[in-house]
């Protein structure tokens, strides 16, 4: 596609709310995700926005056909902001952004119960992030959690050594870091292909009917899953909400029901998308491969500059109340929409922001959101990246792109469906 490379490219006129000035009425969806392209860098569209020419908020037209038209919130459209410094704002500040109601796509089927914790805003959000946290904390990933991590990662791995290619997108990426969240969450194994359609039909099938269907399919498992386990506790996550009591008290339906729908909502497709990219840019860009294979101290760092470089979600919030910011009336209720393709990139926060740079420091970016609301399973999908990559790198040799294969790449959570990837036996 085209890159955009000026403001006046993008506005558009529209019907908007009053408080909304004409010159910042803008058409942002192109750097929503849902547009491919080949670039080794898939974000590089989004470059321009974080430059200081940009107005700091701008206001994108509601996209035709989206989730908003879907669930019939009626929205005209919503608040962009691209810049690091104002990103970090929206994530951050709990006085006049909330986090209610993101993500609910439950209540397209009339259900009422929130997904916990990512729609509590504090101080409610604290005592159930204090619950989960310990279920993922790094000591605990490394001393639970790595050792079922390592072994499931060095099966596959040699399972499709000696075949000289995989599609590394469909047969690994989408099956490895599934595998590991159903173990967690103590799933049983032949639900695994029928999470992944109910979750595709949710995310990614743009129609109403395939989206209710799979709700009503999903939520129909877990409250049932969830009985099972009332009735014969087990060692597993699942089961440890079911049984586990906040302040003092047991978890009520909603809470359990909030929890369970949230993190299979959140564990299913993230670090799939996100391993898909990593090993494209890696066949694509064979000195950055040979780097870190030669140097495996660096992958720690290089985990984190994939993550930098591959912002593959870009997170909402809403306005709490009628408040002024860089020179607009903010009004209660206004949508805000952090572009993270945008502030990974600004160069006000990252020298040099398109160069992949496997040693940078104080890589602090926002693909894990920010803020309270900084995403539970950050420790895990970074230790999941990390033992690949060292497991792979002792095993298969040099990779690329299998001759004549398509890598265009969605830049973002719908990433990329199939990445064939070839290198030569020994």
């Amino acid at each position: 596609m085209p890159q955009t490379q000026t403001l006046d490219d993008i506005r558009v006129d529209f019907d908007a709310p009053p408080n909304v000035p004409q010159d910042r009425k803008v058409d942002l969806n192109f750097a929503m995700g849902t547009i491919p392209n080949d670039l080794v860098d898939p974000y590089e569209p989004c470059e321009w926005l974080n430059g200081p020419e940009i107005p700091r908020l701008l206001y994108n037209r509601a996209a035709q056909g989206g989730l908003g038209a879907i669930s019939g919130s009626g929205r005209q459209g919503n608040w962009v902001v691209t810049h690091y410094e104002d990103i970090e704002r929206v994530y951050s500040d709990n006085e006049h952004f909330s986090n209610a109601g993101t993500a609910e796509f439950q209540r397209l089927i009339g259900e009422t119960f929130k997904s916990i914790p990512l729609a509590i805003d504090p101080p409610d959000h604290s005592k159930y992030r204090l619950f989960l946290f310990p279920f993922f904390s790094p000591s605990r990933i490394t001393r639970v959690l790595e050792p079922r991590i390592r072994e499931v990662c060095v099966e596959m791995i040699e399972a499709i050594a000696d075949k000289g290619e995989v599609d590394m997108a469909w047969d690994f990426g989408r099956v490895f870091p599934v595998r590991i969240f159903m173990g967690l969450m103590g799933f049983p194994p032949p639900m695994f292909e029928q999470f992944l359609a109910w979750e595709w039909d949710i995310l990614h099938s743009g129609s109403l009917e395939k989206m209710q269907a799979a709700l009503r399919g999903v939520l129909e498992f877990l409250r049932g899953f969830i009985a099972e386990k009332e009735k014969t506790p087990d060692e597993h996550l699942v089961s440890s909400i079911v049984h586990g009591q906040i302040e003092g008290r047991p978890l009520t339906a909603d809470e359990k029901i909030g929890m369970v729908w949230f993190l299979w909502l959140g564990g299913l497709d993230t670090v799939a998308a996100t391993i898909a990219q990593m090993y494209r840019r890696m066949a694509l860009q064979p000195d950055l491969q040979r780097r870190i294979r030669e140097h495996p101290e660096i992958i720690n760092s290089a985990v984190e500059e994939f993550l930098r470089t591959q912002p593959i979600l870009s997170s909402a919030r809403s306005a709490k109340m009628d408040f002024e910011w860089h020179g607009i009336q903010v009004k209660a209720g206004d949508s805000f929409s952090c572009l993270n393709p945008s502030g990974n990139f600004d160069p006000a926060r990252f020298e040099n922001p398109r160069e992949f740079d496997p040693e940078r420091k104080a890589n602090r970016h926002f693909t894990f959101v920010g803020g309270v609301h900084i995403c539970l399973g950050a420790h895990l999908a970074r230790r999941e990246l990390r033992v690949l990559l060292e497991e792979w790198f002792k095993r298969i040799p040099e990779f690329r792109v299998k001759p004549g294969a398509d890598t265009s790449v969605f830049p973002g959570l719908l990433s990329i469906r199939n990445l064939p990837l070839v290198w030569d036996v020994a």
